[in-house]
This record gives C-alpha cells, sequence and structure tokens, in this order.
C-alpha cells in the first residue's frame, strides 16, 4: 500500500519513541491465515528498564503468598475446622448406633417404684435412694406408683376394654386393705403390663441396669432377670423356716412385658386370698394374715414357686429344682430366666454365702427401711426364745433354739417363768 504524503507535526506535540510503545500480542485466537488478529490488542505501558519484569515476579509470587495465606488462616482456626463434623462421618455414625443396639435394649426403658407419695414429697432417705437408679441409668424414663395413682394404672391396662381387659383383677385390687398384699400385687401387675425394672423405694443402684446381663449371654433369650436371695437348704425341713430356706428375691425385678408368670402370679394370689377370706368367714377387706402366710400367699416364696414353674414349662434340659440355683457363683439362664447369684441383689444379708456391696458382683443395695410390714403380721415368737428368725440362718442358733423349744414342754411353771425373766435382760441371748 502506497503511503500518503508526509506532514510535519510541530515539535512540541511529538512523542518520543521510548516512551509507549503498542504492541500485538499473539494470542491462541489469532487467524494466521487471514494475518489477522481476532481479539483486540492489548496495551503494555512500561519503562524500557522494567518492561515485562515486575507482572512476571508478581505472577509468580501470587500463588505463593495466596498459600502462606492460606496456611496461616487453617492453623489459626484449625479449632473450629475440626469441630465440624463431616456429613458422611454423622450419617456413618447415625448407622453404627443402628446397627449396633446397646445393651439391655430388648427390654423397656423404663424403672418403676411405687410408694405412699409422689418422689416431689419423698423423705431425704428415699428421694437418695430413688435417685441412684435416675443417676445410674439417665437414658431411662421412671415413674413412681403412688397410693393416690396406682388405681388410675390399674384401671387403664386391666379395666374392661383395655389390652388385658380383666375387669376381675380390677375389682379383686379395690377390694384388698392389706398394704402389703397390694405392694405385691401391684409389682407383679407393672411388669405383666408393662415390663421394664422395679425396685423397691430403699434399693439402691449401685451400677446401671445394662450390666445385669452378662456380656457372654444373648439378651433375645431372656425375657426374665432374678436374683437368689435365700440359699439355705439345710432347713428345707424346718417347722418354721422351710418355706423360707430357698427363695428369689423381689424386692428388684426385671421383666419384659407380658409374661405368663406375672399373670399367674396374680391369678394364684387372687384364687389363694379368696379362699383365706372364706375359711376366716370374712370379706376380702378385712382379712387378717401372718408374717409367713404374707410370704407363702405373695411374697418370695410364692414368686419362687411361680418362677420355678415357668421354668419348668420353658426349659429343654430335664428338670428344674433348687439344686440349679444352690451355691451359684455364676448366673445362669434356666427356661428364658436369667439367674443372678445372690450377690448380685441380695449382698450383706449375713448368710447365703451373699458376700458384701463392695464387690464388683453387687448390683443393688436393699436398705429395709421401708420394710416395716412384718410389724404388722404376727409370726411365731417364743416366750422365752423369741423368733427363730433371729438367728438369721446360723446353723448352730437355729439347733439350739429348735433343742430349747422341744425342752419347754418339760419344764416346770416356775423354770418357764424364770426362763422367761432371763429373756427380757437384753445381754442375754440365745
Amino acid at each position: 500500500m502506497a503511503s500518503g504524503p508526509r506532514r510535519n507535526i510541530p515539535s512540541n506535540l511529538r512523542i518520543p519513541p521510548t516512551t509507549v510503545e503498542w504492541t500485538v500480542t499473539k494470542t491462541d485466537s489469532y487467524d494466521t491465515k487471514m494475518g489477522t488478529p481476532l481479539g483486540s490488542p492489548t496495551l503494555a505501558a512500561s519503562t524500557a528498564k522494567f518492561r515485562n519484569k515486575v507482572p512476571a515476579q508478581m505472577q509468580r509470587c501470587i500463588p505463593l503468598y495466596m498459600a502462606c495465606v492460606i496456611v496461616l488462616f487453617i492453623i489459626l482456626n484449625f479449632d473450629i475446622f475440626y469441630s465440624i463434623p463431616s456429613p458422611l462421618g454423622v450419617f456413618r455414625k447415625e448407622k453404627e448406633i443402628v446397627s449396633t443396639p446397646s445393651r439391655f435394649s430388648t427390654f423397656p426403658q423404663k424403672i418403676w417404684q411405687t410408694w405412699k407419695v409422689d418422689p416431689l414429697n419423698f423423705e431425704d432417705r428415699d428421694l437418695i435412694t430413688s435417685r441412684t437408679w435416675v443417676n445410674k441409668n439417665p437414658g431411662m424414663r421412671y415413674e413412681v406408683l403412688t397410693d393416690d395413682n396406682e388405681l388410675a394404672f390399674v384401671e387403664e391396662h386391666f379395666g374392661a376394654g383395655s389390652a388385658i381387659n380383666r375387669p376381675d383383677i380390677v375389682r379383686f385390687y379395690k377390694s384388698i386393705n392389706l398394704h402389703i398384699i397390694k405392694a405385691d400385687l401391684l409389682r407383679y401387675m407393672i411388669m405383666y403390663a408393662q415390663g421394664g425394672v422395679y425396685a423397691d423405694i430403699d434399693v439402691e443402684a449401685l451400677r446401671p441396669v445394662h450390666r445385669f446381663i452378662p456380656e457372654r449371654y444373648d439378651e433375645h433369650d431372656i425375657d426374665l432377670i432374678v436374683g437368689v436371695e435365700i440359699d439355705q437348704p439345710e432347713f428345707s425341713d424346718h417347722p418354721i423356716l422351710g418355706k423360707k430356706s430357698k427363695s428369689f428375691c423381689q424386692w428388684t425385678i426385671i421383666a419384659k412385658p407380658h409374661q405368663p408368670v406375672m399373670l399367674h402370679l396374680i391369678e394364684h394370689i387372687m384364687v389363694w386370698l379368696k379362699a383365706e377370706a372364706k375359711k376366716q368367714k370374712v370379706a376380702l377387706g378385712d382379712i387378717e394374715l401372718t408374717f409367713d402366710q404374707v410370704i407363702s400367699g405373695t411374697g418370695p416364696s410364692a414368686f419362687t414357686g411361680a418362677l420355678l414353674e415357668q421354668m419348668r414349662k420353658n426349659h429343654r434340659g430335664g428338670k428344674v429344682t433348687w439344686d440349679l440355683f444352690h451355691n451359684l457363683d455364676e448366673s445362669r439362664v434356666v427356661g428364658r430366666v436369667l439367674v443372678l447369684n445372690v450377690e448380685a441383689f441380695c449382698a450383706g444379708q449375713g448368710h447365703s454365702d451373699s458376700g458384701n456391696h463392695d464387690s464388683r458382683g453387687a448390683l443393688v443395695k436393699h436398705h429395709y427401711h421401708a420394710s416395716n410390714w412384718p410389724s404388722k403380721h404376727p409370726r411365731y415368737r417364743h416366750p422365752a426364745y423369741g423368733q427363730v428368725e433371729d438367728c438369721n440362718w446360723n446353723v448352730e442358733c437355729v439347733r439350739l433354739w429348735d433343742e430349747n423349744v422341744a425342752e419347754w414342754d418339760k419344764l416346770s411353771e416356775e423354770e418357764k417363768k424364770l426362763k422367761i425373766e432371763q429373756a427380757k435382760k437384753p445381754d442375754l441371748g440365745l
């Protein structure tokens, strides 16, 4: 292309050629065939000394500077990043919880107690023991049935139209006035209708309930958990101690709901007490019972007999007798009933090789401060030698008591009076 005529530019308007340059940067979009750039030319303004040098250094250093800033930020805020759980981790933990249920999960997660008043009005002694169940088992529900609300529970679960639908049981319960009979009956009704953990108000929890099932057992094979209370079979033939010499504890019971043994106990009590009322020719509300009648009719002896019968029905390994639980060192499952040794629920009794509450195997501690019912039900007391139960299953003491009682009728009236006077002195015993 021919250039046009050259024009003279005044010297004061000329731009020095070394000050500004126009450069065309070749890009990926440059059309080499047509010889023309597809993008706009870039303008680079710099001095001749630092042209293209400073931008290149900055391009190399900026990533390094940014990396240092990010690393420093992470270090200064590491605790924040660490505390934020990964979504995958959350889902993984939830999956683990669902797939590996905790111990005791097949039993109802509820602790039951019964008492005269509600927990807001507990005396200090009752508050202390009851708190141990809540403190040791914070994930479980807790409820106390009182003299004011127990009937509402009975009617709700056993009344006409309920799932159990046994209005005859409700009527029977309403007709009873003896507190110990109602207390025994109510614990069996709770365990049958709802299940869970039952403990007398004066029983302290030493361990959480998930420790009640040894790890070697599959809890799906267990419907009931009980402990040995009295293991003195050598007194089986004793006229007074015999029926009480082999028994399971009933101040702590763990059960899944609707166990046949509980309903059997309820029905047994109904039949027995009606027969006793007929024998005494009084209404159910006016019946009177001795200490031994309570023990054998609704208490530990009745509880033990019903359990052994239930075990026999469920057990496939032969005859079930007390021999299976005599001198029991470790727990065993018989007929879907987990039987714990005497140390578990009844440590510190001073008999039956019950050990003490400081042992690892002790699970609960019975304080007996609510056990004043025996004073309202007479038991045999010899005028000179007292109660044989005071021997606390000591073999030599019981032998001496038996001998003295056997010789009593051979004494003269003067000798009998002398023995009675001696018995009144507190420093003399058997």
